[in-house]
């Protein structure tokens, strides 16, 4: 067998031999620094840890599995200065997480009344108006019908707001959006099997919270890719997540996928509810209000180095975030390291799903000075994630939803990363 060994003097080798020993300046001083810090203790290396002296927790001391206690502060953020926390919300740790599914345990939440305690042997949903056949249904009844599982993003319209204070983390910023497995029923077949009648053109969809939340969604999208979701990564949805029964309208404002879901009211019009009206438009700088918003556009964020971060020494970076879009796939996500005045395609990792949050990374060498680095995502459509002062220029102060601008972050000598913005 011939060898594939390279000489010293292969051109190949010799790249290979730089990256290394730059990586390894580049991460050395980073090494050390965790070396000294724990140069006190007894279970560095090459003495044997305590945790291999004596066996550990028996299989079946956690029923239900929880993270390790040295993760306790990958949590929920949530902010400790509301006034009330009835109608709040708490943000994915967006900084923390690897991939693009987030745990179910992670997943943002956005209630108006409060987490409703439902049994789901007492619960049902109603389908009535324009239709032949009104149907009440169990979630027995649901679950006999022929299921689905798409992995798609969830995202508030408020994610952020336009006004300062900007947050200072991924999180505080852009951490009302998560992805997941949603399992449950399509939308269409449930609506067939009542039979639409001609002049059917809304679905007024109302909650089973004390808020009653109830919005009103175009006979299209639930005819299009709209579920009736019962799981969620692999589980039945959790109580803040909508259970049992929830609606799910991939690429839509979160809102609009309406929890703990017990009635569908086939309508000609749409209801002008409070919550598309009062809440969820936006008054425009002519004096109009914008409403029916329904799409999150194209948005990406960088969530490691980010905002509360530090970076520990000069040399190799990797730059790492998601990007998502209401209208489709992300086809592109590029990055600046000089402040915007020039920028690069970053790459995505695989799979890139319509809907759901993708993947991108970028390595980067940091030379040790000032730096701003930001990423700007391309759907499919083309559509290119705009800056803040783009988007107020177009929508003025008064708008609060709807905010996809691109978020920089400062890199300061010290190795600080904070929001470039704020």
């Amino acid at each position: 067998m011939s060898s594939t060994r390279r000489s010293d003097d292969d051109p190949l080798n010799a790249t290979r031999r730089r990256f290394l020993t730059g990586s390894a300046t580049a991460l050395g001083g980073a090494v050390l620094g965790t070396g000294a810090a724990a140069a006190e203790t007894d279970n560095l290396p090459p003495n044997v840890p305590e945790w291999m002296k004596t066996p550990g927790e028996p299989t079946g001391g956690q029923l239900y599995g929880a993270p390790s206690p040295f993760e306790k502060d990958v949590v929920r953020n949530i902010s400790k200065t509301l006034k009330q926390y009835i109608s709040a919300s708490s943000r994915s740790p967006l900084q923390d997480l690897d991939g693009i599914i987030t745990p179910n345990g992670l997943f943002y939440e956005r209630h108006h009344g409060g987490v409703p305690a439902i049994d789901p042997a007492q619960h049902r949903l109603i389908l009535h108006g324009l239709v032949e056949r009104p149907l009440i249904f169990t979630m027995d009844d649901l679950r006999r019908f022929p299921s689905q599982s798409r992995i798609h993003f969830l995202e508030c319209s408020g994610n952020p707001g336009y006004s300062k204070p900007y947050g200072k983390t991924a999180s505080d910023l852009v951490g009302l959006v998560s992805c997941a497995e949603w399992t449950g029923v399509s939308l269409k077949l449930v609506l067939q099997e009542a039979g639409l009648r001609p002049d059917a053109k809304w679905v007024v969809a109302e909650g089973a919270d004390a808020a009653a939340l109830t919005r009103s969604i175009p006979i299209e999208k639930c005819l299009e890719d709209a579920m009736l979701v019962y799981s969620q990564n692999g589980e039945r949805l959790r109580p803040q997540q909508g259970y049992p029964l929830r609606l799910f309208l991939p690429g839509f404002e979160g809102n609009m996928s309406v929890k703990w879901l017990r009635r569908l009211h086939v309508t000609a019009e749409p209801a002008y509810s409070r919550e598309e009206t009062s809440k969820y438009t936006d008054l425009l700088p002519d004096g109009t209000a914008r409403e029916f918003s329904f799409y999150m556009e194209a948005k990406s964020i960088i969530t490691r180095p980010s905002g509360g971060q530090r970076l520990n020494a000069p040399g190799f970076q990797e730059i790492t975030g998601i990007a998502w879009s209401g209208h489709g796939k992300i086809t592109r996500v590029e990055v600046s390291v000089d402040d915007g005045k020039s920028w690069q395609d970053a790459q995505l990792q695989e799979p890139v799903l319509t809907r759901a949050l993708t993947r991108f990374r970028l390595p980067w060498r940091w030379d040790g000075k000032p730096a701003v680095i930001q990423s700007r995502a391309i759907d499919e459509t083309g559509y290119v994630q705009p800056t803040l002062a783009e988007l107020l220029a177009v929508r003025g102060e008064n708008y609060f939803y709807h905010n996809n601008a691109i978020w920089p972050w400062r890199i300061a000598e010290s190795g600080e990363v904070t929001n470039a913005l704020g």
